[in-house]
């Protein structure tokens, strides 16, 4: 009797989840898909696909970006994890404050100060033109757009590695130390297997808000830079005569996003913390 009013009392505290996911994911979805079906007199119709071909630019550009930026966040949040890892308790939790307090600020006012950097008259600028450098173009260039994302999911990256990273049984670090490992066969044989689950959700939740980013684009790389973000909210705010074109080239998107959340599970199994899905 008591284990029903358990599961009872859990399905109550989950309802007003589910009826927000409802409302707000799968509704959307199936508005996105009756878009794309159909043509403009709500008719089933294919159609809508033979226009793919002239975004393809688009989509190849937003997964190159989203590649590069993941690439570079690894390269950066993995040491600096490891390193986290080999502080004191108290040390790790500052260098956590500070790798999480970029996220407590609005995305798009950190957007805005890299614009504030890296403009004509910004602050980088100003002081090269002080010491007879610049002033250089740093803004609306394609490596803007990449460091705006590699600054903007960098947290996103570090997190999971170092959860990971800091559960694992240092009497294994140090089993290796006393069988000859040197410290680069330890974080290679040891660490990084360990750690992998970590790294792959860390390349997941990078990967997947790059490909997706639009306003990132918009503001650091301007008109030079179109990624397919870019090129869906172009669409919708044409009007309703661009829904059909818009909501197929958002289910592609959103296609690409599950077959890679799919795989990513896939690589990580079953180790703890390594589960997306």
């Amino acid at each position: 009797m008591r284990r029903n009013h358990t599961t009872i009392g859990r399905r109550l505290i989950a309802a007003p989840y589910l009826v927000w996911a409802a409302i707000f994911i799968v509704v959307p979805l199936f508005i996105m898909l009756y878009y794309a079906l159909t043509d403009d007199n709500g008719v089933f119709s294919l159609a809508n696909f033979a226009t793919l071909g002239r975004y393809k630019n688009a989509f190849l550009v937003s997964i190159l970006y989203a590649l590069i930026s993941t690439v570079i966040t690894l390269v950066i949040a993995y040491p600096l994890a490891y390193i986290m890892t080999k502080m004191p308790i108290s040390t790790q939790r500052f260098l956590l404050i500070l790798v999480m307090l970029p996220m407590w600020t609005n995305f798009l006012i950190r957007t805005y100060s890299w614009i504030s950097l890296l403009s004509n008259t910004g602050i980088i600028n100003t002081l090269l033109s002080k010491i007879g450098i610049g002033p250089l173009k740093l803004i609306n260039r394609p490596g803007t757009v990449i460091l705006g994302m590699v600054y903007d999911y960098m947290p996103y990256m570090i997190l999971p590695i170092y959860t990971v990273m800091s559960k694992i049984d240092r009497s294994l670090t140090q089993a290796a130390e006393d069988l000859g490992a040197n410290r680069t066969h330890v974080l290679r044989k040891v660490v990084f297997p360990l750690s992998l689950p970590g790294v792959i959700s860390g390349i997941t939740m990078v990967f997947v808000p790059s490909i997706s980013t639009f306003y990132i684009s918009q503001k650091l790389g301007g008109n030079k830079t179109m990624l397919i973000g870019d090129v869906i909210e172009y669409l919708f705010n044409l009007g309703p005569d661009y829904y059909h074109v818009a909501s197929v080239i958002s289910m592609i998107l959103t296609v690409m996003i599950l077959v890679c959340l799919f795989v990513m599970n896939r690589f990580s199994g079953d180790d703890e913390g390594g589960a997306i899905l």
